[in-house]
């Protein structure tokens, strides 16, 4: 039985953060070991604020030694960049002729831009290109190249997928044959929502992140710089409706979080002892990968290798389906 296709893509915005690989990177590595894998390097999509060229160059690198670091073997998963393969963009040409703009003007990002640009009495289009505008096209065509089955999102990320899959049906219905595979997200509810600094979903955009690979004494102070409340000292804690512990408890044993739960609530914790279990069990966690990260990025040369062997294949399977695409549409 051939196995389904799952599909994901990581935009290249800096270093990714604790969010990324607990609700995208590690659920999509282990996707792999039942799915045929195929993952990407998201980079023209990051054109939309990154606009210096070393700048997003660094960043892709960083993107790829991170999904290299944390386990991805490019023998067993497809990884490519975006931007080497051209055949996404004549997709999206394609594509563009079967999305309405109604759709468009429903995308959460385009729509909270324009909140923001109300709440500081800005017409609605300020500072919106059309990159951002038509992000969910251009996404779409990453998706429906590869035939994907199966797209590992954040909870934020499901209306991109549930456009595609519209996107997809129209095409579909108007020459009536199965060109475009319908996609579905994959949310694993144990992890949809990581939290940052600040309570808030961990985010670039918030500036409440804890980057992945940073040094351990800048792991340390991004621990201690978690948002607790003002309790003393002496004073029982609920381990439940802390950010710290919340944290933890995607890093750690279920018997270390017992212990310190128990630790919590018969008081006698400061929060600077409860950060510092924090830093342990992450560090614990991530530093075998954060050595392997560093070697990668001290000699880049592996990488190039892998990203080029890499878009190869997905041009040889993006080919196809365009041929195929060709045709039905008339332009071939």
């Amino acid at each position: 039985m051939e196995k389904k296709i799952v599909l994901t893509g990581i935009k290249p915005t800096g270093m990714p953060h604790l969010g990324n690989y607990l609700g995208a990177i590690k659920p999509a590595l282990e996707l792999a070991k039942s799915y045929e894998a195929r993952y990407f390097i998201a980079d023209y999509h990051s054109l939309n604020t990154v606009k210096d060229a070393d700048t997003l160059k660094n960043y892709i690198y960083e993107v790829a030694a991170v999904w290299l670091a944390c386990g991805l073997d490019p023998d067993k998963v497809l990884i490519y960049k975006q931007s080497a393969v051209p055949e996404t963009f004549e997709l999206t040409t394609i594509i563009n002729a079967f999305t309405s703009k109604g759709l468009m003007n429903r995308a959460h990002a385009y729509k909270a831009q324009v909140d923001v640009n109300r709440e500081k009495k800005k017409p609605d289009d300020h500072n919106i290109n059309m990159g951002l505008f038509t992000y969910p096209i251009l996404m779409a065509a990453d998706i429906l190249l590869f035939d994907a089955e199966l797209v590992p999102v954040g909870k934020d990320q499901k209306q991109h997928i549930e456009m595609a899959a519209d996107i997809a049906e129209a095409v579909n219905r108007n020459y009536k044959e199965q060109l475009l595979t319908i996609p579905k997200p994959f949310i694993d509810e144990s992890t949809k929502v990581i939290i940052g600094l600040d309570g808030r979903k961990m985010s670039k955009s918030y500036d409440n992140t804890i980057p992945l690979f940073c040094s351990e004494k800048k792991l340390k102070k991004f621990c201690n710089k978690i948002v607790t409340n003002s309790q003393d000292v002496e004073e029982p804690k609920d381990p439940d409706t802390c950010n710290v512990f919340t944290l933890y408890k995607l890093f750690a044993t279920q018997d270390q979080q017992k212990t310190l739960a128990e630790t919590y609530k018969a008081g006698g914790m400061g929060w600077g002892y409860a950060k510092g279990e924090l830093f342990t069990v992450i560090n614990d966690s991530i530093k075998p990968m954060r050595e392997k990260y560093d070697a990668l990025m001290a000699d880049k040369s592996y990488i190039d290798q892998v990203l080029n062997e890499g878009a190869k294949k997905a041009r040889v399977l993006a080919g196809k389906k365009l041929e195929a695409l060709r045709h039905a549409v008339g332009v071939k």
